[in-house]
């Protein structure tokens, strides 16, 4: 066997399953899931149209490089979405099979076991990024984002003596769990490191159509690195994703986009790791790159749920507005475990402890004492599920 795997942590989800079991709920409510960041809105009309009316491709093989259709749909959204002038779809886009993918299989094109290869990841962090580094003979290291520095990711913190090793760095922009939007000052900072020190920056951007303010979208890493005069996009791959955008999770449809010898490296690996979309599905993830109507109609759900949502929580606990996303980041009054457990106990609602999102470093786990809440069910639910919490949080 493998003797990575033995180096990978329980997944967040196993860690809750452990930590529910032989919890038995009160039977008087009903269960209300807030833990999972799966999203619950319905999948718009005109992706099952598509999907429903090219099932003959189920009989060809899928080119891993994806059709022209589809690229060229990415293309022109990724042009659109950050006012980039010039995408090319032939060599700057790929079209991959969700984000998570994508994000693990970019750590197996470009890190090079042979050196002591390091791979930086924001902590609290998506644990892909960990599985992925550690799967690919790498060493992760964390940077944590703490409240005193606003969940700004404290790249700045890892030792001068790791840089020269690091090989590729997660970013996550707006960032699970915290919600926070990169600036333009934080993506130079990293572009001149990753220019040092010769490393790979994979931008995760599975949030970004999730936010607030319709006249001020997040900022993402391609269009930084063109405002910042980078229009090749050296050193940069973004990976997006329907999933979040279009509600779409089970389609399992992304992209990865920017530097094109990355990206010319990436395809070569998913060639032979057998990474090709279905035929329906890149005609259905076409018709959902054209059309933002129902993205729109998205956010308005979402904006809806936290402006209902927002000042119960504020009431007893702490947290704040996020930039993007659909989480709430809430600071917890005793432990976070002990928190998420009794909570589902006494109210039969289930949210993620913070710590298991993250990793200890530089003597802290900065999600120690934190719950990551996710707005997802439909509004009486989710409103329900934090009416709850509050309760919960005012009897301790």
């Amino acid at each position: 066997m493998n003797p990575d795997l033995e180096r990978l942590q329980p997944y967040p989800f196993e860690r809750l399953r452990a930590l529910f079991a032989g919890v038995t709920p009160s039977a008087a409510l009903a269960p209300i899931s807030l833990s999972i960041g799966e999203p619950q809105h319905a999948t718009p009309d005109l992706v099952k149209q598509a999907l429903s009316t090219n099932l003959s491709g189920l009989a060809n093989y899928p080119a891993t490089a994806g059709t022209p259709m589809l690229r060229e749909a990415i293309a022109a959204w990724v042009m659109q979405r950050y006012a980039l002038p010039a995408v090319d779809p032939a060599s700057q886009v790929l079209p991959v099979n969700g984000s998570r993918e994508a994000l693990f299989a970019l750590a197996q094109t470009v890190i090079d076991r042979t050196r002591s290869a390091v791979v930086i990841c924001p902590n609290p962090f998506y644990q892909i990024y960990e599985g992925a580094a550690l799967l690919a003979g790498a060493t992760p290291e964390y940077a944590n984002a703490v409240h005193d520095r606003g969940f700004a990711v404290d790249y700045e913190s890892v030792p001068t003596e790791v840089w020269p090793r690091v090989q590729l760095l997660y970013a996550c922009s707006p960032g699970n769990p915290t919600g926070r939007v990169m600036t333009l000052d934080e993506w130079r900072r990293l572009f001149e490191a990753a220019d040092r020190h010769g490393f790979v920056i994979a931008s995760d951007e599975c949030y970004s159509e999730l936010y607030f303010d319709e006249a001020r979208p997040p900022l993402g890493a391609l269009e930084a690195a063109y405002r910042l005069g980078r229009t090749d996009f050296r050193r940069v791959v973004v990976l997006s994703s329907l999933s979040k955008r279009s509600n779409v999770p089970g389609m399992r449809s992304g992209f990865a986009a920017g530097d094109a010898e990355i990206l010319k490296r990436f395809l070569l690996y998913r060639t032979y790791h057998g990474g090709a979309m279905s035929p329906p599905v890149q005609a259905a993830s076409t018709a959902a790159w054209r059309d933002e109507a129902h993205v729109a109609e998205n956010r308005r759900l979402y904006r809806e749920k936290f402006a209902a949502a927002l000042p119960l929580v504020r009431a007893p606990l702490e947290t704040a507005m996020p930039d993007g996303g659909f989480y709430l980041w809430v600071r917890t009054p005793v432990p976070d475990a002990e928190f998420a457990r009794e909570l589902y106990r006494q109210y039969n609602v289930s949210v993620l402890p913070g710590s298991y999102l993250a990793r200890e470093s530089d003597g802290t786990n900065p999600g120690r004492n934190y719950i990551r809440v996710a707005l997802v069910a439909q509004f009486d639910d989710c409103i329900e599920g934090v009416r709850r919490i509050a309760e919960f949080a005012r009897s301790i």
